[in-house]
């Protein structure tokens, strides 16, 4: 009998979005095949408790989405603490992160995996860096000649003329140069309104990034892929809960219509999907990340961000690409677990 592959399924951390890769994780152990042992860890709020527990004791988790705002971690059942990283390389075969935001999508827990010797899932640490510091990753745009809005980086406390200097009048995207799940963003249609937008944001950054506003679809175009890469179908993102794709849209019942394939033409796919390469490709992405655009007019594209671990749930925007690609989300999950140890 074949020896199963050892799964960690890490969930949780020290992040805003501590919900969301709760759900993420969750998932993610309920689906992986069978040929997978699966270990789920979910990580405290504050990163310093690791706990284990048996994947059956998953289904009596109450609803994470119910703690958010309210600071709390999610009561687990009987559980076997960890004490180090340790106790998990000698467990275990690979890591599968399910970590969202900083300490999980930055490059903190890769780099600390990656000191323990344990194979994991997604980009490493200087692509995941990158993916989540928005400012780097503009400048890596910039200098690969990918088009993206223009923008402005205001430090807590700086004054902000330079913004109506280099961008115009308003409106303008405002949002933390380091969070993911749009944590933070709001858009700005006033001068007035500007303050309480930096306010919003300095409870998660001491910087900012204001983006020029630019009308038009939102879409995104997921990557699979080490060497030989596939750029999965575009999704197109219609809003119902917000003025942008917003938490709300993103994570609340009905809060947003998602289109697989885009209503957009073959040739505009195309050059999107060819964009989605171009930038997984220059941030130095492995295993799978999704690229987030905004089409000016209908037509133009401009890169928004990566997501170098996007939602994971079935019904989130990559496992939907992908099943239009014909990967179930079961086999997505192997194919993202086949790819950290090649």
């Amino acid at each position: 009998m074949k020896k199963k592959i050892k799964v960690a399924v890490l969930m949780g951390g020290k992040t805003p979005e501590y919900e969301i890769s709760l759900i993420s994780g969750c998932e993610v152990v309920k689906n992986l095949p069978k040929k997978f042992e699966v270990f789920p860890v979910v990580i405290s709020r504050n990163g310093k408790k690791w706990q284990l527990f048996g994947k059956q004791k998953l289904f009596l988790l109450e609803d994470p989405i119910k703690l958010r705002g309210t600071n709390k971690d999610i009561k687990l059942p009987e559980d076997k603490e960890l004490v180090n990283v340790g106790q998990i390389s000698d467990r275990v075969d690979v890591c599968f992160i399910a970590m969202h935001g900083p300490f999980g999508e930055d490059g903190t827990i890769q780099g600390m995996l990656e000191l323990a010797g344990i194979p994991y899932t997604g980009p490493g640490i200087l692509a995941s860096a990158l993916g989540m510091d928005k400012i780097m990753f503009r400048k890596i745009l910039a200098t690969e000649g990918i088009r993206s809005p223009k923008y402005v980086v205001i430090e807590e406390g700086e004054p902000t003329e330079k913004i109506v200097n280099s961008l115009g009048k308003p409106p303008y995207f405002v949002k933390p140069h380091n969070q993911g799940s749009s944590v933070g963003a709001s858009i700005v249609r006033s001068n007035s309104a500007m303050p309480k937008a930096l306010n919003l944001v300095s409870e998660y950054s001491n910087k900012a990034l204001v983006d020029e506003y630019i009308s038009g679809i939102e879409v995104t175009c997921g990557v699979l892929g080490n060497k030989r890469l596939v750029a999965l179908p575009i999704v197109e993102i219609i809003p119902l809960k917000g003025e942008f794709f917003n938490y709300e849209s993103k994570y609340t019942e009905s809060g947003a219509e998602e289109i697989v394939p885009a209503r957009i033409s073959s040739s505009l796919s195309a050059k999107i999907q060819k964009i989605a390469l171009d930038v997984y490709k220059a941030v130095g992405c492995k295993g799978f990340s999704r690229v987030d655009f905004i089409l000016k007019d209908k037509k133009k594209p401009y890169v928004l961000e990566i997501n170098t671990i996007p939602g994971l749930t079935p019904m989130s925007l990559l496992p939907k690409a992908a099943k239009a690609a014909g990967y179930s989300y079961p086999r997505l999950l192997e194919k993202i677990i086949t790819y950290a140890f090649t």
